[in-house]
């Protein structure tokens, strides 16, 4: 048995032991059946947590060196070859995910990228943030939704994607840690940044495509598509401020949020199709609670120092629409992520350390086209985008301004009573009792509850008295679909227009839209050739 390249073992061990080297080789040497001195060295691949017992254990993927020690490990780089004078331009819309890796794509296949982000930098960005959390003002092109790196930027930044077949997530993680985000997400089963930390990296991202020769314009948003004579092709795009950039391909990555996009492509005479999404609430509970049911602790005993705050995941299924958790932050905070100021909505988000004394998840139900038909005789197919906006201005108006937002105990949500007090909560403008059961669709509120009463016959404690209701939390995805060819990418009715990553309705998060990004770029990139 020769070590070369390195051998793949998965090996289990007790919680108290994973982290030592001595007991890892020890392990991989019983399990190749030889003598722990030929075990030259140990690099960690993938670690994840196993604490469905009481007993915790530490599932770990090695790379092992039998006889000799492993080669150098290939360490993540963020070179990108120089733009050459006369190179293709690749205009990009948007500088979220999916943005920022169709840019750095774009630099690795011989293309310019010209970035237009409506926000700011990420950094001017965090100071508008300010007024959202002390006044409840919102910077309604500058927010946590809008802005350098997207909604992401200051959504805890999780990383966790089953989007395995879409394309090389690996990748994905290495330009993360080419640029600045920690090592261990290479490693995680379920790797996060951290919202604080994101900002970093993001403007690393930046300077990478800054330095290689491609171009970020902020302050700029997108107010109308440029065609050629016939109208068939798109020429560029116009934004707010007169500015025009000439492209011959233009990738469409604006995010779930901006609804003016869509507005704007009805208006170019450009089809769009509705697509399910879903709504509900932010469901908060102590994180000491989460860490003990996950864990097996006694409610006096603390969270070993080896396991991070507990997450959890819930699902069901209730008369054909989904019900369950959704962007699950463990030690985390809610924070108010409205675009607009007649609008309440809730999102969340974690530090690195996700040390907050709270952990927050969405919960919410599956909304499916025809139960938005209300809303189809005045806005056809954005009634999606109506019915969200619906609730989003009746959650401002029973939050009663400045960005507090409604909130009810969950044991008075089940009985369909006003909470007479609230709990404390991590959400910074505050709370205001309300009965969330009158103000979300009744579809909405039975299955809500039929969905809390299930989970918490499973775990209890989840729908008990130290559970809290935070709404409304709407923006989970697109409620709009805007149709691409399967092959080229492009929109069916606008030659060199790709639609891309969430606001396209192509992706559900960091991963898979910086994957689509990365899909898009290279059909951007095979149609510059043709």
């Amino acid at each position: 048995m020769s070590g070369g390249e390195g051998i793949t073992v998965d090996v289990i061990l007790p919680m108290e032991k994973a982290g030592s080297e001595r007991v890892r080789r020890a392990a991989v040497a019983r399990k190749l059946g030889i003598s722990p001195s030929r075990i030259k060295d140990v690099r960690l691949v993938k670690e994840s947590i196993d604490s469905r017992q009481k007993k915790i254990l530490f599932q770990l993927r090695l790379l092992v060196g039998v006889d000799s020690p492993l080669p150098p490990e290939r360490l993540p780089s963020r070179d990108y070859p120089s733009v050459r004078p006369g190179s293709p331009v690749a205009l990009i819309v948007g500088f979220g995910p999916a943005g920022m890796f169709a840019a750095l794509r774009c630099l690795e296949l011989g293309m310019k990228p010209v970035v237009l982000e409506r926000g700011k930098d990420v950094s001017s960005r965090r100071f508008d943030l300010a007024p959202i959390l002390r006044r409840g003002t919102v910077m309604e092109d500058s927010n946590y939704c809008f802005g350098e790196g997207g909604a992401g930027t200051f959504s805890d930044g999780k990383l966790f994607t089953r989007a395995t077949k879409r394309g090389p997530v690996r990748e994905v993680y290495e330009i993360f840690v080419a640029h600045g985000a920690p090592r261990e997400i290479l490693t995680d089963a379920h790797p996060h940044i951290g919202s604080n930390l994101l900002p970093n990296v993001v403007k690393a991202i930046r300077e990478s495509i800054l330095r290689a020769g491609g171009e970020i314009h902020f302050n700029a948003r997108v107010e109308h598509l440029l065609r050629s004579a016939d109208g068939r092709r798109i020429r560029g795009v116009a934004c707010a401020d007169g500015r025009e950039f000439a492209a011959d391909s233009v990738l469409l990555a604006t995010g779930h949020s901006a609804r003016d996009v869509y507005r704007m492509m009805l208006a170019e005479g450009l089809a769009l199709e509705q697509k399910s999404f879903a709504v509900g609430v932010r469901i908060e509970h102590p994180q000491a609670f989460v860490d003990a049911r996950q864990y097996h602790l006694n409610p006096e005993q603390r969270r070993p120092e080896q396991l991070p705050a507990a997450r959890y995941s819930v699902t069901t299924t209730i008369q054909d629409r989904g019900v369950h958790s959704f962007c699950m932050c463990p030690g985390g905070f809610i924070v108010p992520a409205a675009t607009e100021n007649d609008e309440v909505v809730v999102n969340g988000m974690s530090l690195a350390r996700r040390d907050s004394p709270f952990a927050n998840a969405g919960f919410v139900v599956s909304v499916h086209p025809e139960d938005t038909e209300p809303f189809c005789r005045e806005h056809g197919v954005l009634a999606g985008v109506a019915y969200q906006k619906a609730l989003e201005t009746a959650s401002c108006r029973a939050g009663g301004g400045m960005q507090k937002a409604p909130a009810q105990r969950v044991e008075d949500f089940l009985k369909g009573r006003v909470s007479s007090s609230l709990l404390p909560t991590s959400y910074h403008p505050g709370i205001v009792s309300h009965p969330l059961h009158e103000l979300l669709p009744e579809g909405i509120v039975w299955r809500m509850r039929e969905g809390l009463r299930q989970f918490d016959r499973k775990w209890r404690g989840f729908a008990g008295t130290d559970a809290q209701l935070i709404g409304c939390e709407t923006r989970t995805s697109s409620p709009v679909r805007i149709p691409r060819d399967p092959a080229t990418l492009e929109h069916p009715g606008l030659e060199g227009l790709y639609p891309c990553g969430e606001g396209a309705g192509y992706a559900g998060g960091i991963v898979s839209a910086a994957l689509d990004g990365r899909r898009c770029a290279e059909a951007m990139a095979q149609q510059a050739t043709r």
